[in-house]
């Protein structure tokens, strides 16, 4: 009682007849760019709420410096100082 194969065979048929395959063509390129702009907006949301979820936790975003290390504050973890480069010189 469903449609054949034939049925849908015709229906394609007068579909290209009416509006060309140029046209179909683009249909079909703008409804799959449309997916992928779906996709990939969902996809930032999901990253977007996954950031929101670390801040509110109090997640500890690493300070760039060693434990219990005698650096200087607000030197970056290997980045090099002026001491060191001396040292360097020195040696």
């Amino acid at each position: 009682m469903g449609i054949s194969v034939w049925q849908l065979v015709i229906i394609l048929v007068i579909v290209l007849v009416l509006f060309g395959t140029k046209r179909i063509r683009n249909l079909g390129s703008d409804l799959g760019s449309a997916i992928k702009g779906f996709r990939s907006a969902v996809r930032e949301g999901e990253e977007d709420k996954d950031k929101d979820k670390d801040k509110e936790s109090g997640a500890a975003q690493p300070s760039g410096r060693l434990e219990g290390s005698n650096e200087e504050e607000g030197v970056i973890e290997g980045e090099v100082t002026s001491e060191q480069r001396e040292r360097k010189d020195q040696a």
